[in-house]
């Protein structure tokens, strides 16, 4: 069997199997490696070179969450509850209150998430510092965190899939249609995203089903725990909040003008700790809660990358979109399931649909032109087989960062609470839209 499969097979079951996510990805990539022909002691080295990959992530991710732990000792988090508190009434006991607040925002998240990725281009440097302060407002409101975290995936990913700015831009432009071209495909007058539109709409359906079917019940959380979590006083003051919206404003600003969300973490928290909102004596005390709250992300993020080159060093990967190809014959519609099968699996293992396009294009190509795809069907079909996986991924940044705000408290597990509600909600989707897209444009 392919070492691909297995490696990946190995980390989602003991993954799904409550196996810490950072030991799932070791095991898996030692098996895909001994497998692949690397021998023990080069599996090992070749982990180790990848680790390297996410060391910028994992500390961006340590230092957003200083940050975010820093806008709660501002007490941002406590007004935004007695807000809504005082929106819902005394008790919570107005049902159309809170349908409004509820939905209201849903609809907030979703136009954030979405313009994080064109309109403000900061990905999800977003998440924990928004996501912590509304946990308070979500437990009044009794909104299951599984909903929240398939509304971000939805914003993170929809975007770069069908709309050609920001990261769209390079999704579509820079690297699909790029790769596409150079692969032999006549790209002249294709529009990326009348070609992404009906795998775009699949990750709507999804949306909508999770919203409005899956998880439109209540789910309760231990407000206690969330309380305890956030440790601070629930007083605050005119100065705390003004310099938490100057603290945010400037992480932001820097972010968009470096393109470092290591230094837009930074600079945010060095406001709160220059103005005094933050004692300069505590300062290391809440830097280390944060990156506390952040690490276990981090570390995924640094496995995920050795694992990732665990999978390349094996040569495996082209292997087995060779050998997918070689199984397909004459069949178009089964031509077109395979291809986004397989792009599902290498996406769901290295966790990038981006770094994907390169891997699966050199093959997905020619043997589309060559069972008679259209161009706009070989732009969704090569599109759609890269995004599937993204979520779904318990290494891909769409799941990371969701999972990264949400666990604040400690009341939302990676696997169960996010990345199996995403992959059922946009994966499975998006197979049978992307499946649909292929044959029918």
């Amino acid at each position: 069997m392919n070492s691909v499969v297995v490696a990946v097979l190995v980390m989602l079951v003991l993954s799904l199997l409550r196996t810490n996510v950072v030991i799932s990805l070791i095991v898996g990539a030692i098996a895909g490696g001994l497998l692949g022909g690397l021998g023990l002691e080069e599996t090992i080295n070749a982990f180790s070179k990848g680790l390297g990959g996410g060391a910028q992530v994992a500390l961006s991710y340590a230092l957003l969450g200083a940050f975010a732990v820093a806008i709660a000792k501002s007490g941002l988090p406590h007004l935004i509850a007695d807000k809504a508190v005082a929106m819902l009434g005394k008790n919570g006991d107005n049902p159309q209150k809170v349908k409004h607040l509820k939905y209201g925002l849903i609809g907030v998240l979703v136009l954030v998430a979405i313009s994080s990725q064109n309109i403000i281009p900061i990905h999800i440097a977003f998440i924990p510092l928004l996501i912590p302060p509304l946990l308070m407002v979500m437990a009044k409101l009794h909104l299951d965190r599984r909903l929240i975290a398939c509304v971000l995936a939805f914003g993170l990913i929809t975007p770069y899939m069908f709309l050609p700015v920001g990261f769209g831009g390079i999704f579509l432009n820079e690297i699909l249609l790029a790769n596409l071209a150079d692969n032999g495909l006549a790209i002249e007058g294709i529009n990326a995203t009348q070609a992404m539109l009906i795998p775009a709409l699949g990750m709507l359906a999804g949306l909508l089903v999770a919203v409005f079917v899956t998880y439109r019940g209540k789910r309760e959380y231990d407000i206690e725990k969330l309380q305890e979590a956030e440790s601070i006083s629930v007083s605050y003051s005119p100065k705390s909040l003004g310099m938490s919206v100057v603290a945010i404003a400037a992480a932001f600003v820097v972010q968009l003008l470096t393109d470092s969300m290591i230094l837009g973490a930074m600079i945010g928290f060095l406001v709160f700790s220059l103005s005094g909102v933050i004692n300069w004596k505590a300062s290391d005390g809440v830097f280390v809660d944060g990156m506390k709250m952040m690490s276990m992300v981090g570390f995924i993020m640094i496995a995920a990358a050795g694992f990732a080159e665990v999978l390349r060093q094996t040569g495996d990967i082209a292997n087995l979109v060779n050998n997918s190809a070689a199984l397909i014959g004459s069949n178009k519609s089964l031509a077109a399931l395979v291809m986004l099968a397989v792009g599902l699996l290498i996406t769901m293992g290295i966790g990038s649909s981006f770094s994907t396009i390169p891997i699966i294009s050199a093959i997905y190509v020619p043997l589309a032109m060559q069972l008679g795809f259209s161009p706009l069907a070989i732009v969704a079909l090569v599109g759609t087989a890269a995004a599937l996986g993204d979520a779904g991924s318990p290494t891909s940044d769409s799941t990371l960062g969701p999972t990264a705000g949400l666990n604040a408290d400690g009341q939302h597990n990676h696997i169960w609470d996010t990345v199996v509600p995403t992959f059922l909600h946009y994966n499975l989707p998006l197979l049978v839209f992307g499946w649909v897209a292929a044959i029918t444009l």
